[in-house]
Parts: structure tokens; C-alpha cells; sequence
């Protein structure tokens, strides 16, 4: 698919340290985020078509949809992230706590809105400690004692610091599939930021490995915003509060996930969770 792209990219897009010049955000939005008539383009193809919906704070969205509906393409206009595709092009508005997305500085936008990708890749050179700070240390922190309380902070918010406390030296990628994801979770959270985007962050897990991540991300939306993509629409239904269902890049219906799911208004939608198309 156009636009994606390897994590270490992100970690490392002009990763120079914040100026007092640069507008001013808080750690955790009042107002989440809104879309006000979103058009996307890659080179000629429009992707999304007047998207507009309001993603509440801390609370858990769930985007389903069909293959090929501008799902991931949508959450990867949240952080700007399309802007590394040169035939990229977006209209619209893009609001974080009523800050425009689009004029703020976008090193100081990916601290404050985090991803993480649809397949685990912690950095295989580097070991479970030094995943988590990669983010830290790009962005000028070389403490050693503030790097070690806050990948330790990091590691518990993504419920992994049981299992690899006293490992913190192993390859990254020694750690099994579900441990790899919330490794890229706590390197995500590592750098505080107000909104967490989840690209099918449970899609090559096994069962086990996918309710462990259910399980954190519930328990991180008392302090987090959370954008997830899934094609899983039971998974939709157990861990999100509000819904968007996405088909031909366009926004076929929003709203509470047990309407959506119980009493669709869009016969559009009612195909598509019943299973009669997708």
C-alpha cells in the first residue's frame, strides 16, 4: 500500500530537540481530534473523500472497513506521516485540542501522536531497553537515570515489565510476537504522547498474544486517545467506544460501537457487519 512506512523512518524524522517558537501543545488533549472535510490524493487516485468526524478524548475509536477503504491512509493523515510520500496530497482540517494539525511543527505532532504498525518490528540491533529509548534519545534526553525511569514507566504502562525486567539487555526481537507489539507500544508511549494510533496492531497474533493487547489498550484509554484500524470487527466491538466504518474512502457511518453494530443506519454498513460483503 502506498504511504506506509518502517517505524525507524519515524524515529528518525528531523529529530532535533523542540523551540520555544514552536506552538505550544498539552500532554493530553481536552478536545481530541477532528476532521473537518478530509479529501486525500495519491497522485491522481483520491483515496478518502470528505471525511469529517470527532474522535473524543480518551476514549477508543475503532475504523472498519473493506480492504483498500482509506482506513490506514486515514489515521496516517492523524500524525502527517503522509508527507513522506512526494505524490501525496491532502485538503481539509485537522484539529488536535483545536490546534491545525497542518501548521504545527510535525517533529512536536509525532511526539504528541504516537503509532504503532500493523507488524511488531523492534530495531534488531538494538536491545529491549534501548527500543523503548530510541525515541527518548533521538529527542535529546541522555540521562541515564531519567532514560532508565522512563523506560521502566514504559514498560509497565504496556504491561510487559514483569516479563523482561531482568532482560532489559536481550535483543528486542528475542521477545515473542505479542511481547514484540508491546514493546512497540511502551517505545510509542515512551516519548508521552496524548494519542495512540494502531495500524492492525493484533493481525499476525495469535489469540492469546491479541487479548493481552485488548487488555492494554483498554487500560490505556484512561489516559491516552486510541485510533485503531481493524478488520477485526468482533475485536471493534470488545475494545472501542465509538466506530467509523470506512468503504471506497469514504465515511459510511460514525458513532457509539453497540449502535453501530446492533442498529446500523446505513444499509451499506449492516452488509458489510453482517458479513455480506468484505
Amino acid at each position: 500500500m502506498k504511504g506506509l512506512l518502517d517505524p525507524r523512518e519515524v524515529l528518525t524524522m528531523n529529530p532535533e530537540p523542540l523551540t520555544s517558537s514552536q506552538p505550544a501543545m498539552s500532554s493530553t488533549p481536552s478536545q481530541g481530534i477532528e476532521a473537518r472535510h478530509i479529501n486525500f490524493w495519491f497522485g491522481p487516485k483520491q483515496v478518502l473523500t470528505d471525511i469529517s468526524m470527532k474522535i473524543r478524548p480518551r476514549h477508543v475509536t475503532a475504523i472498519i472497513g473493506p480492504s483498500g477503504c482509506g482506513k490506514s491512509t486515514f489515521i496516517r493523515t492523524l500524525n502527517r506521516m503522509h508527507e513522506v510520500v512526494p505524490s501525496a496530497r491532502l485538503e481539509g482540517e485537522l484539529l488536535l485540542d483545536g490546534a491545525n494539525i497542518l501548521e504545527l511543527d510535525p517533529v512536536m505532532l509525532r511526539r504528541r501522536i504516537g503509532m504503532v504498525f500493523q507488524k511488531a518490528q523492534p530495531f534488531p540491533t538494538m536491545s529491549i531497553f534501548d527500543n523503548v529509548a530510541a525515541g527518548l534519545r533521538l529527542n535529546g534526553l541522555s540521562n541515564r537515570l531519567q532514560l532508565e525511569h522512563i523506560v521502566e514507566e514504559s514498560l509497565r504502562r504496556a504491561a510487559l515489565w514483569d516479563e523482561v525486567k531482568d532482560h532489559l539487555e536481550k535483543p528486542g526481537t528475542a521477545l515473542s510476537g505479542g511481547q514484540q507489539q508491546r514493546l512497540c507500544i511502551a517505545r510509542a508511549l515512551a516519548v508521552s504522547p496524548a494519542v495512540l494510533l494502531m495500524d492492525e496492531p493484533c493481525s499476525a497474533l495469535d489469540p492469546i498474544a491479541t487479548a493481552k493487547i485488548e487488555e492494554l489498550i483498554l487500560g490505556l484509554k484512561k489516559n491516552y486517545t486510541i485510533v485503531i484500524v481493524t478488520h477485526n470487527m468482533q475485536q471493534a466491538a470488545r475494545v472501542s467506544d465509538e466506530t467509523a466504518f470506512f468503504l471506497l474512502g469514504e465515511l459510511i457511518e460514525f458513532g457509539d460501537t453497540k449502535t453501530i453494530f446492533t442498529l446500523p443506519k446505513d444499509k451499506k454498513t449492516e452488509d458489510y457487519i453482517t458479513g455480506r460483503f468484505g
